[in-house]
């Protein structure tokens, strides 16, 4: 088992980078949103991996820590989610929105991902909830309410991403009486301000 890889970064692609790790260089698949966070190609890096392993494929899979690659593996025990369809969530949304979405029961907002249907997100969350509420450790950041899922659902429908639009609502402040529709023009000003 490879647990971590701790080298240079050699280059970086959509969703992979290539690490120099002593003699080797290995590749690695990450989530999209943490390739620009690890460097320029010469800067060192420090991935905790998860190896795959099936008939036809070895992969290595590599997170920023250990709350993104636990979620991971939790994850890829779901039937019919495989790395590729979890390493998009984790693209798609931080790992504290998704146990967040799980606990919750929020479907809405794990099938707005690319590749998640609405059964699929139950049958993720079915499976999932109570292992997450019973043994999680990490902080959610906040609860997804119903008025954040439909803000979010317009944000992506006006071509922001899903991990845009919860920033930008995470930043509004919520109030008595505001509907959906203020809180979606309230973000759409904090995401002008970027």
């Amino acid at each position: 088992m490879i647990a971590a890889v701790e080298g240079t970064l050699v280059s970086r692609g959509t969703n992979t980078v290539t690490v120099k790790a002593g003699p080797l260089s290995l590749q690695i698949n990450v989530p999209a949103s943490l390739i620009s966070r690890l460097g320029h190609p010469g800067s060192p890096v420090m991935l905790h991996t998860h190896l795959y392993v099936r008939e036809d494929v070895i992969s290595l899979y590599g997170f920023s820590n250990g709350q993104e690659l636990a979620l991971f593996e939790q994850l890829i025990t779901v039937s019919g989610i495989g790395p590729k369809v979890a390493l998009a969530l984790l693209t798609a949304l931080s790992a504290d929105q998704i146990i967040t979405g799980i606990i919750s029961g929020n479907a809405d907002l794990l099938s707005q991902v690319p590749g998640i249907g609405k059964k699929t997100a139950a049958r993720i969350i079915l499976d999932l909830k109570g292992k997450l509420e019973k043994g999680w450790e990490g902080e959610i950041i906040a609860a997804v309410t119903d008025s954040d899922s439909d803000a979010v659902s317009a944000l992506t429908g006006l071509g922001y991403s899903i991990r845009e639009a919860m920033q930008a609502l995470s930043a509004v402040a919520q109030t008595d009486g505001m509907n959906v529709e203020d809180r979606v023009r309230l973000a759409l000003q904090q995401l002008a301000k970027k």
